[in-house]
């Protein structure tokens, strides 16, 4: 009678063991599921811009103000007849 303890109690400290320390453990699980909201963050980020992109395509397909905008923000581009006006920032002292 005295083996058979022996022997499981053996067998649960191993499984114990293999259970917090051992190829697929608890902190295994813990860092997996970290990881996991990780990605769903990311992908939740990815999803956004996707749809800031899609909505920027549809307007551009569209309308000509999201060109003339574009134009005017990314190629300095003015219209005939407007006067452009460049205000710069005062310069910095040390």
């Amino acid at each position: 009678m005295k083996w058979i303890s022996l022997v499981l109690i053996t067998l649960l400290c191993l499984l114990q063991y293999r259970l917090w320390f051992g190829k697929n453990s608890i902190p295994d699980y813990w860092q997996m599921q970290q990881e996991t909201q990780q990605m769903r963050e990311q992908n939740a980020n990815l999803a956004q811009r996707n749809s800031l992109l899609k909505a920027d395509i549809e307007d551009l397909k569209i309308g000509m103000d999201a060109i003339e905008e574009r134009a005017r923000n990314e190629l300095g581009m003015i219209k005939e007849g407007e006067t452009f006006y460049r205000i710069l920032p005062p310069e910095q002292q040390p």
